[in-house]
C-alpha cells in the first residue's frame, strides 16, 4: 500500500516515494539513508526533506559522502570550498547558505514532484485499477495521455487532483501511529547495523500494526480519488478522517451487501505495505552503496570539482529514494490491482469511464476475498488485467526524473557563478 508517494500503498509508505511510499500508492515508501553509518539501519523515523540540512529537531544532518573516522578518506567540507583565500568569510558565508538553501531547494522539488504533480497520475492509475469494465489497459503512457485531455476536458481540471488532501491525511496518520505505537511499545522503529532476526521480526511487526491502523483512512481515501467529479459533492478536508472512522464502527457509510470487511482487508493490506517497505530499503540502500562507492572512487582520482562535490552531497539520497520507489512499485503493481479493487467493493462508488473519457461506471464486483480476486482477473481479463493503468506509472516516474535533473542542473549552474 503505497502513494508514492507513499511511501506503496500510495499514502502508507510513504513514497516514497515513494510517493515512494505514494504510498497505501506510491503508499509506504522507504526514506534514505545520508550518510555512511546511515546505511547499516533502515531508517523510519519521519523523514526530513531529502538533502536538506539541520532540519532533525536536535541535531545536523551532514552532506552524503562523509566517511567514517576508519575510512583514510577525508571528504571536502563546505568550508574547503567556500573560505579558500581571497574572498575570505564574507564569501566563505554566502557560498554556504547558497549551499543550504539550495540542498533545501532541491529536496523540496522532489517532493512536490512525488506528491502533487505526480497526483493525475495516481488518479487515473487508480481509476483503471479498480475499472473491470475497460476494454482499453492504458499500458502504455501515450493512450494515458489522452485520457487525461479527456478528463479535463469534460470536467475540469479538478477532476485529475481529486482526493489530493485525503492522501497526506492518511501519511499524517501513518506516521502518527508508528510514533505512538514505538512510544508505548518495545518495538523499534529503527533497525540498527547488528541486527538480529528479533529486531527485524519486531521492527516489521511495528510495520504492520501501523498499515492495521491506517487502513480505514486508506480506504476512504482511495474513495476520494476514484470517485468521478460528475457525481462527487463538495466534501471537505476532513471526510477522509470521518469516513474512516465510520468504516471502523460501521455507521454513516453507504455500502452494499458486497462490502469486504475490514478484517479481510488486513491480510492484504500488511502484505503489500511489508513487501513494499522491503523492496524499497534493500534497493535504496543497494543504490547508496554503488552511489558511496563511486563517490570514494572518484575523490582518490582527485578528478572530482568542486561543484560536483557539492552535487555528491545530496543527489545520491535523491536517486537513491526514485530508484526505490520505482521498482517497488513495478514489482508489486499486480498486487496493488488486487487490493484496491477488494478496498472498494460495495462502497458504491461510481467511476469514470477510462475508456470513453466521459460517462460513469458503477462497480459492482463479488470478489470473496484475495485469491478469488486473483482468479477472476486472471481469467476474466487476462494476465495484463493486473496492469492496468501501468502507463501512468512510466508518466509519474519520467516526470519526477525530468524534475530531478533540471533541479540539478539549476544547482550545478548556481555553485559555477558563486564558487
Amino acid at each position: 500500500m503505497h502513494p508514492r508517494r507513499p511511501d506503496g500503498f500510495d499514502g502508507l509508505g510513504y513514497r516514497g516515494g515513494a510517493r515512494d511510499e505514494q504510498g497505501f500508492g506510491g503508499a509506504f515508501p522507504a526514506r534514505s539513508f545520508s550518510t555512511g553509518s546511515d546505511l547499516g539501519h533502515w531508517v523510519t523515523t519521519p523523514p526530513d526533506i531529502p538533502g536538506s540540512r539541520n532540519l532533525h529537531w536536535g541535531e545536523k544532518s551532514p552532506p552524503y559522502g562523509v566517511p567514517t573516522t576508519s575510512t583514510p578518506y577525508e571528504a571536502p567540507t563546505e568550508e574547503a570550498f567556500s573560505s579558500g583565500g581571497g574572498g575570505g568569510g564574507v564569501q566563505g558565508q554566502s557560498s554556504e547558505q547558497l549551499n543550504r538553501f539550495a540542498g533545501f531547494g532541491i529536496g523540496l522539488a522532489s517532493l512536490f514532484t512525488e506528491n502533487v504533480l505526480a497526483h493525475p497520475c495516481i488518479v487515473l492509475r487508480r481509476q483503471c485499477q479498480v475499472n473491470y469494465h475497460a476494454q482499453h489497459y492504458h499500458l502504455t503512457p501515450f493512450t494515458v495521455i489522452n485520457i487525461m485531455y479527456s478528463f479535463n476536458k469534460t470536467q475540469g481540471p479538478r477532476a485529475l487532483w481529486k482526493g489530493m488532501g485525503s492522501t497526506f491525511i492518511v501519511q499524517g496518520v501513518t506516521l502518527g501511529a508508528e510514533g505512538i505505537i514505538s512510544e508505548f511499545t518495545p518495538l523499534p522503529r529503527e533497525v540498527l547495523h547488528k541486527w538480529n532476526p528479533k529486531q527485524i521480526g519486531e521492527h516489521l511487526l511495528l510495520k504492520s500494526l501501523t498499515y492495521v491502523v491506517a487502513m480505514p483512512f486508506y480506504s476512504a481515501s482511495l474513495i476520494e480519488t476514484v470517485q468521478s467529479e460528475i457525481i462527487r459533492d463538495n466534501t471537505g478536508i476532513l471526510e477522509c478522517v470521518k469516513e474512516g472512522i465510520g468504516r471502523v464502527i460501521g455507521m454513516g457509510v453507504p455500502h452494499s451487501k458486497r462490502l469486504l470487511p475490514l478484517l479481510s482487508l488486513i491480510f492484504p493490506t500488511v502484505l503489500h505495505g511489508v513487501l513494499h517497505y522491503i523492496i524499497s530499503s534493500v534497493i535504496q540502500k543497494f543504490v547508496l552503496l554503488i552511489l558511496k562507492r563511486k563517490t570514494y572512487n572518484s575523490h582518490l582520482a582527485e578528478s572530482t570539482s568542486p561543484v560536483q562535490s557539492m552535487l555528491d552531497a545530496y543527489f545520491p539520497e535523491l536517486i537513491a529514494n526514485f530508484a526505490a520507489s520505482l521498482c517497488s512499485d513495478v514489482i508489486l503493481y499486480p498486487l496493488e490491482t488486487v487490493l484496491h479493487r477488494l478496498h472498494i467493493q460495495g462502497t458504491r462508488t461510481i467511476i469514470d469511464n477510462t475508456d470513453l473519457g466521459y460517462e460513469v461506471l458503477p462497480i459492482n464486483t463479488q470478489y470473496e476475498g484475495m485469491r478469488d480476486c486473483i482468479n477472476t482477473i486472471r481469467q476474466e481479463e487476462g494476465v495484463f488485467g493486473f496492469y492496468k493503468g501501468f502507463g501512468a506509472v512510466i508518466i509519474q516516474y519520467t516526470l519526477h526524473a525530468a524534475v530531478l535533473q533540471i533541479t540539478k542542473i539549476i544547482y550545478s549552474t548556481l555553485l559555477q557563478n558563486n564558487i
